[in-house]
C-alpha cells in the first residue's frame, strides 16, 4: 500500500498525524487570538486632507445580520404593494462587511463588540470600555469630548445597556449598570463628557422600592441614590416622559447637558409603541441632531453622535420576526432621515452604521415537513401580526389574575391569536398549550412567535447571538470623506476598523484618555456571580423581578 495514503485510511499513522495536526491548530488558535486583540489599521486618507469641521453619526444597529434586511426588504414590498426591486434605504449606503468575534470567542456579545467600536480593540465578552485585561480604555466619545467636540447618544433601550455604556462608561462586566449609570453623569476620572443623552433605563438612576418619585415605581439602585435629582441639581436638562420630550421642540428647546430617560427599561418595540406615550427613534435622532447642531454652530468643532437601533436585537433573543421588520424599517427611516439632515448641512458630515452582531441566527426559509423543502417563504404572514409576543405575554399574563378558565380560553383565542398574532388556523392543542404556559413567560413567548414563524416558514437557530458577518454602510455629504469612507471601510474588514477609522477621521487620541483614566473604578460589589451573566429579559418580566 501506498505509505502516502496511510494516513487517510483507518489505522496506521493517522492519530499521529491526528494528533500533530492538533497542536498546529492549537498554535494558531493562539496566535489568530494575539493578532484579534492587536490588530493594526493605518487610515489611507488622513483627515488633514479633509476640511476643519466635522461630525461623525454613528449608527448600530443591533443584532441585525444580513437575513433581517431581506426580511424587511420582502415584507415591505408585500405590505406596502412595492416592486421586488425596492430597496432599504440602507441598502443605498451599503459599502462592505464586519466581523465580529470577541478576544474571548468566535461569538461576540454586544459589550466586547461595542467596546471593539469605542475603543478600537478587541476584548472579552462582557467587557464596558475595558481591554482583555480589564484596564479601562479611552473611548471615541471621550476622547472628541475632550477635544472639543459636543457628544450625544441616543437609544431605545436602556441608556446603561451595553452599546451606550460602552462609549460612555468603563467596567469590567455589562451587568454593573449603578456603576455605568454614575459614569454616565460624570461621576468618574474624565467627569462629563456626554453633552445628550436620550433613550430608556430611568431604573439605575433613582432607588428601588421608591413610592414618591416622579419618574416611575421602579427603581433599581441599591444605594439609595437619586441620580436624577442629582443631574438637575448639576445643570443637566431633564425630561422623563413623553409631554417634557415634546417641551425639546425637536432640539429647539434644548438646554445641554439634556437627560432624557423616557422609559424605566427599554422604549417598547415599535410594533407596540403608542406615538402619544414614546417617541420614536427618528424623533429621538433628529431631536438630538438639532441640539447638538445648534450647540455647535460658531464652533470649529462638530458632534459626535451614537444612534442605536437598540431592540432589533430584542427581537432577535426573542425570535420575534413580526417585531423585528418593525424595528429594522423604524432604523432604516432613521438612517433616511439623517442622510437628508446631512445633505442639508454645509459642514462635512459622516454616517457610518453596522451591527454589533447577528442576534438569532435567522433564516429566511424552514423546512416544515419531512419532504423536500419548498423555497418560499410567507412576508403577509407577518403583515397581519398586530403586537410582539413580548407585549402580548404581557397582557395574557394579567388576564389570566381576573379570568376563569373558560373566559382565560376565549380571551387567548380572539385578543392573542387572532386578533394579536393575526392567526385563524390554530387549533384547541394550540389554546390549551398557550394557557398551560402562562406561568412559565418564556416558553410562552417562544410558542406565540412559533406560531407565526412556522407559518411564515422563517427559521431560527438560536436565542442568542452568531458569528455572522454584518454589513457596514457609509455616506457622507463631502466627495472627499464619501471617498476616505470607501477606502478605507470598504470590502471585509474587522470590526476594530470601523473605531480606527472614526478616531483617525476625527484625529483622535485614545491613548492619552487611556492614561487619563488609569485610576477610574471600574468594578463594583457583585451580589452573586449570577449578577454577572447576561441574558435578555424583556421589561416586563424585569418588572415583576423588582
Amino acid at each position: 500500500m501506498n505509505s502516502e495514503r496511510t494516513g487517510l485510511l483507518p489505522g496506521g499513522n493517522k492519530t499521529a498525524k491526528r494528533g500533530f495536526r492538533y497542536v498546529i491548530m492549537g498554535v494558531v488558535i493562539v496566535l489568530a487570538g494575539l493578532m484579534v486583540v492587536a490588530h493594526n489599521f493605518t487610515l489611507r486618507t488622513h483627515p488633514d486632507s479633509i476640511s476643519k469641521k466635522r461630525n461623525v453619526i454613528f449608527f448600530v444597529s443591533d443584532g441585525m445580520g444580513p437575513a433581517s434586511l431581506s426580511m424587511t426588504r420582502s415584507w415591505q414590498q408585500h405590505s406596502q404593494g412595492l416592486p421586488f426591486s425596492h430597496m432599504l434605504n440602507l441598502d443605498k449606503a451599503f459599502i462592505g462587511s464586519s466581523r465580529t468575534r470577541s478576544s474571548s470567542s468566535l461569538i461576540t456579545d454586544s459589550a466586547a463588540g461595542a467596546t471593539a467600536f469605542s475603543c478600537a480593540l478587541k476584548s472579552y465578552n462582557g467587557a464596558i470600555g475595558v481591554d482583555p485585561d480589564k484596564r479601562p480604555c479611552g473611548t471615541i466619545l471621550e476622547a472628541a469630548k475632550l477635544q472639543g467636540y459636543m457628544t450625544g447618544m441616543v437609544v431605545t433601550t436602556k441608556i446603561t445597556d451595553a452599546t451606550p455604556a460602552a462609549f460612555s462608561a468603563h467596567a469590567d462586566y455589562r451587568s454593573m449598570e449603578m456603576l455605568i449609570a454614575q459614569q454616565q453623569l460624570g461621576e468618574y476620572e474624565l467627569g462629563r463628557v456626554v453633552d445628550l443623552i436620550i433613550g430608556g433605563g430611568r431604573t439605575f438612576f433613582y432607588p428601588r422600592g421608591a413610592t414618591s418619585s416622579p419618574y416611575g415605581v421602579s427603581g433599581s439602585r441599591t444605594d439609595g441614590r437619586d441620580l436624577i435629582k442629582e443631574a438637575i441639581a448639576d445643570g443637566w436638562q431633564y425630561a422623563g416622559d413623553r409631554r417634557s420630550f415634546d417641551a425639546l421642540e425637536q432640539g429647539k428647546n434644548v438646554k445641554l447637558p439634556l437627560l432624557a430617560l423616557l422609559a424605566d427599561y427599554d422604549i417598547p418595540f415599535d410594533i407596540d409603541r403608542l406615538d402619544s406615550e414614546h417617541p420614536s427613534l427618528k424623533e429621538e435622532a433628529i431631536t438630538a441632531i438639532n441640539a447638538l447642531t445648534k450647540a455647535t454652530e460658531n464652533s470649529d468643532k462638530g458632534f459626535f453622535l451614537l444612534i442605536e437601533g437598540s431592540r432589533i436585537d430584542h427581537a432577535g433573543h426573542l425570535n420575534d420576526p413580526a417585531a423585528q421588520v418593525r424595528e429594522v424599517t423604524a432604523f432604516d427611516e432613521t438612517f433616511k432621515a439623517v442622510v437628508e439632515y446631512a445633505n442639508n448641512s454645509d459642514v462635512e458630515t459622516v454616517i457610518l452604521s453596522t451591527s454589533d452582531h447577528e442576534t438569532g441566527g435567522l433564516v429566511t426559509a424552514r423546512q416544515v415537513t419531512e419532504n423536500y423543502p419548498d423555497y418560499i417563504w410567507y412576508p403577509e404572514i407577518l403583515r397581519k401580526v398586530q403586537h410582539s409576543c413580548e407585549y402580548l405575554a404581557k397582557k395574557l399574563i394579567q388576564q389570566k389574575q381576573s379570568d376563569s378558565k373558560h373566559a382565560l380560553a376565549k380571551f387567548i383565542e380572539k385578543e392573542i391569536v387572532e386578533q394579536g398574532l393575526g392567526i385563524e388556523d390554530y387549533t384547541k392543542d394550540d389554546i390549551d398549550e398557550i394557557a398551560s404556559l402562562i406561568d412559565t413567560p418564556g416558553k410562552l413567548m417562544d410558542k406565540l412567535n412559533n406560531m407565526v414563524s412556522v407559518r411564515a416558514q422563517i427559521g431560527w437557530t438560536t436565542h442568542g447571538h452568531s458569528a455572522v458577518d454584518v454589513n457596514i454602510y457609509g455616506f457622507s455629504n463631502k466627495k472627499a470623506s464619501k471617498s476616505a469612507i470607501l477606502e478605507n471601510l470598504g470590502g471585509n474588514h474587522e470590526n476594530t476598523d470601523i473605531g480606527h477609522f472614526m478616531k483617525e477621521y476625527l484625529g483622535l487620541d485614545l491613548q492619552k484618555v487611556t492614561e487619563m483614566l488609569e485610576n477610574t473604578t471600574h468594578t463594583q460589589d457583585i451580589v452573586s456571580a449570577a449578577e454577572l451573566d447576561f441574558e435578555y429579559k424583556p421589561s416586563f418580566l424585569q418588572e415583576m423581578l423588582d
